[in-house]
């Protein structure tokens, strides 16, 4: 395994970055942030922007947990690529953190200030630091479970044509709580409205009459009681109303939706 090491101040886009990178040198897997992402999918590990402080987000980059440091060292050995890109704030953070991966000594260093421009690094830093806006190169549905209730949003970075098939590269960004004061979350009745609004547009649905809602940590379970319309086919209606409503939840309030359990109370002519 050939390791490589993207290097950079907090801030200056190497997130953003680290695709390109890992397009011209070949290299299939990531470490970033506490995350081990392989060909562009989550394998292993915990994003260090999902937690509540800038020190516990340091902390989970640098593996300090072990059964986070496990997790992710024994997936990397599993996968076995053959080249892995490391990306840290310093020299220092790399060596730590290929040290407590146990993979061995990185190879090649690339600094940041090599592969971008001042302008660039320049608009990386405003949207870090004024808008609060953190990359992450994985696609969204990946992280949606992490990521339950935060402010995410998918970029589409690249498509490869040159080995006879489409391939896109896909980053998101996030809004983690440390990045601003206070935290999301949505009550009952919000969910309510907008199962209700749902319900209006299926037509075997007569009424919502109460949602109740659990957050989880990797999103949020609700059940739904509602009122079916006679003449209409219960089951296919209630099918409906979960799937769309599902959809409709997680586009609107950036929560997952672990569950939803569909309550029929009752029949109205």
């Amino acid at each position: 395994m050939k390791v490589y090491a993207l290097v950079g101040k907090s801030g200056t886009g190497k997130s953003y970055q680290a695709q390109n990178l890992c397009r011209k040198l070949k290299i299939r897997g990531i470490i970033d942030d506490g995350l081990f992402i392989y060909e562009n999918k989550v394998v292993a590990g915990i994003s260090a922007k999902r937690q509540e402080t800038y020190i516990g987000a340091v902390k989970t980059a640098l593996f300090t947990k072990p059964e986070h440091q496990k997790d992710v060292s024994e997936s990397i050995r599993k996968v076995n690529p053959a080249k892995l890109l490391l990306i840290g704030t310093s020299d220092e953070m790399v060596r730590r953190i290929a040290k407590r991966l146990e993979i061995p000594e990185i190879s090649e260093t690339i600094y940041i200030d090599d592969i971008t421009t001042e302008e660039e690094r320049a608009i990386a830093y405003k949207q870090r630091n004024e808008m609060g806006q953190h990359v992450i190169p994985a696609p969204a549905f990946q992280l949606k479970r992490q990521f339950s209730g935060y402010f995410m949003s998918p970029l589409l970075l690249w498509k490869d044509l040159t080995a006879g098939r489409n391939s896109m590269a896909e980053k998101s960004v996030v809004r983690p709580t440390y990045s601003y004061l206070g935290d999301y979350r949505l009550s009952d009745k919000v969910f309510s409205d907008i199962l209700t609004c749902v319900a209006s547009e299926i037509e075997g649905v007569h009424d919502v009459t109460k949602v109740v809602a659990v957050n989880i940590p990797e999103g949020v379970e609700m059940k739904a009681i509602v009122n079916m319309k006679y003449g209409h086919s219960i089951l296919e209606a209630a099918k409906e109303l979960q799937a769309v409503a599902v959809k409709v939840i997680e586009d609107m309030s950036a929560f997952n939706v672990g569950r939803l359990d569909i309550e029929i109370r009752g029949i109205v002519k």
